[in-house]
């Protein structure tokens, strides 16, 4: 067998892995799914939930046997460990594991006769749990964590995000409000990705230098811990700042650097190579941008449950609105994140109110696709007639933040005023076009500072290419009219790379951290092997002149509606 790379993926609903060639081509998926196959641990969704106090966690001890159940059924399946040169891997973002004072002693003496399970569950850890990133328990810390930086706007110019309930910093705070002993017993703390690659590693791994990010501790721009959040995260200790600097242990740095060789256990027990390199794990989401080579200003929009925007940009414009990472492989590059709770729900409401009005009783997406033929930008008929902006929420939204309700207006681009009105609507037939726009602009308005023109030479400030991804790509209406007020000026793709984004992520990293020519880069290393014609399918140009400039006037608009609206819905 030739020489494979191996990514994992320790998401909240299970665990997977994929192995691929140093070309790039898979050769082995693997999965595990934790209420299928640990069933023991009693979780729903791979978690346990306190609904009373908004607790959201697993145990960790399930992952750990997952990981044994998963390599032993590779075994059986006849997987030759002994190729495998690198690995890396995803973990979900923001949940933190608390190892104790013995865990690097267990980690570096384990019997290859017993699993891994039994020999860590008892004594490498000082809590059980991991909180997940559901978990909405920390408001009280997150309120501490902008106010101890003047606010949800300075907190995210230095650590890239607002406060948010799920993200490692408040929660360890928390952690240590309700469980002071056990804290101060905590010798390291490790994200998910970092806890991941700890086993392979045989001895506690550094946080990524992109999964950092995702605990409102890390200064970005500085390029170390903040200090001052840090002694907030601290703050009544006995071990003060010093303690948990030490609990957090070192950040790594160089990028697709070598950690060390896998842990002995895993030789001993499967087969694997003693040779075989542990590169850094890093979070789902920035893993999900390395299984493509992703170029600077390319986008990827994935319209799924949730509308979600990710971005490489070498612009750091940090906004409560969003996330910016560093990237997990090109220094000078970041990660935007931009995601909305409501997706494909708000666009599934139009569609059956549509079809309720055609007489049609299924959930086919005829009528829809009528409709958005059958209408011009902004549901104008003329192009003196005011633009009709609606904004649909379902479920309360956090970008903005506001309650839920459905709004319509009608905008007049000659005097820049707004009315809400149904005046003019022919509806539902015009919330349609409505729908897939409003998504769109908020979208484009927010990453808009994001897309210097300087950038890319000359061109407006738009994305390079758009790949989408999600439930909703399958739907060429709602790709065609997002595609248009994004722009793209080198088109629009549909991008098919399979379920397992995270882990394939994670398989390049691997391949390329120990293949690569020099200082070659990632985006050129996968770009040798990609194949564009089997991922990636073109639908068009984005950018139609003309067409983009006019959804740039209707944005102004839809600015003042969204400020309109937030001044009686918003839940902040």
């Amino acid at each position: 067998m030739p020489a494979t790379y191996i990514g994992f993926d320790l998401s909240s609903s299970g665990l997977k892995c994929l192995a691929v060639t140093a070309d790039l081509k898979p050769v082995h998926e693997e999965a595990i799914l934790f209420d299928k196959d640990t069933p023991h641990y009693g979780v729903h969704g791979g978690v346990h939930k306190n609904e009373v106090d908004h607790e959201v966690y697993a145990p960790v001890a399930m992952w750990i046997e997952a990981l044994d159940i998963l390599l032993t059924q590779m075994k059986a399946s006849g997987f030759d460990f002994s190729s495998v040169k690198g690995i890396s891997g995803a973990g979900q973002q923001h949940g933190s594991v608390y190892w104790s004072e013995k865990a690097e002693e267990i980690l570096a003496s384990l019997d290859p006769k017993a699993s891994l399970v039994d020999q860590l569950k008892d004594g490498a850890f000082t809590h059980p749990w991991s909180p997940n990133w559901q978990d909405h328990s920390t408001q009280k810390e997150c309120e501490q964590f902008e106010e101890a930086t003047g606010g949800g706007e300075a907190l995210a110019r230095i650590t890239g995000s607002k406060a948010h309930h799920r993200f490692t910093g408040p929660q360890i705070k928390k952690f240590h409000r309700q469980n002071p002993e056990v804290y101060e017993k905590t010798a390291r703390i490790s994200l998910v990705s970092s806890f991941l690659c700890s086993l392979f590693l045989g001895r506690i791994a550094p946080l990524d230098i992109s999964d950092v990010c995702g605990m409102n501790l890390w200064d970005i721009q500085g390029d170390c811990w903040d200090k001052k959040l840090l002694a907030l995260t601290a703050e009544d200790s006995k071990s003060g700042v010093a303690g948990l600097s030490a609990k957090l242990g070192n950040v790594a740095h160089n990028m697709g650097s070598i950690l060390g060789g896998i842990s002995k256990w895993f030789v001993e027990r499967f087969g694997f190579s003693s040779d075989c390199a542990i590169l850094p794990f890093t979070g789902d989401n920035p893993s999900t941008i390395l299984a493509l080579p992703l170029r600077p200003l390319d986008a990827i929009v994935s319209l799924g449950t949730s509308t979600t925007l990710l971005m490489s940009t070498p612009t750091y414009y940090p906004s409560t609105e969003y996330h910016l990472f560093n990237h997990p492989t090109t220094k000078g590059l970041y990660m935007f994140m931009l995601c909305y709770c409501n997706g494909a729900l708000a666009r599934e409401g139009v569609r059956d109110e549509i079809n309720k009005s055609k007489g049609v009783t299924d959930k086919s997406w005829a009528e829809f696709g009528k409709a958005v033929d059958s209408t011009q930008v902004a549901g104008r008929s003329t192009s003196s007639d005011p633009a009709k902006i609606g904004v649909y929420f379902p479920l309360p939204e956090n970008i903005p933040s506001a309650n839920k309700g459905t709004w319509r207006y009608n905008y007049s681009a000659t005097d820049g005023t707004i009315k809400e009105t149904q005046e003019g609507w022919n509806l539902p037939h015009d919330d349609v076009r409505a729908i897939i726009e409003s998504q769109a602009l908020s979208m484009r308005m927010r990453s808009e500072a994001l897309l210097s023109p300087d950038a890319h030479n000359g061109h407006k400030a738009q994305p390079r290419r758009l790949y989408f991804v999600g439930g909703g790509s399958r739907n060429a209406a709602i790709m065609s009219i997002t595609a248009e007020v994004l722009g793209g000026f080198e088109g629009a793709y549909k991008l098919d790379i399979g379920s397992n984004a995270c882990a394939l992520g994670a398989s390049y990293y691997a391949a390329w951290a120990l293949e690569r020519k020099g200082s070659e880069a990632f985006e050129d290393y996968v770009d040798r092997y990609w194949e564009e014609e089997t991922h990636a399918v073109r639908i068009g140009d984005a950018y139609k002149e003309g067409v983009w400039e006019e959804y740039g006037s209707v944005m102004k608009g839809f600015r003042i509606v969204e400020e309109e609206i937030m001044k009686t819905n918003s839940h902040a």
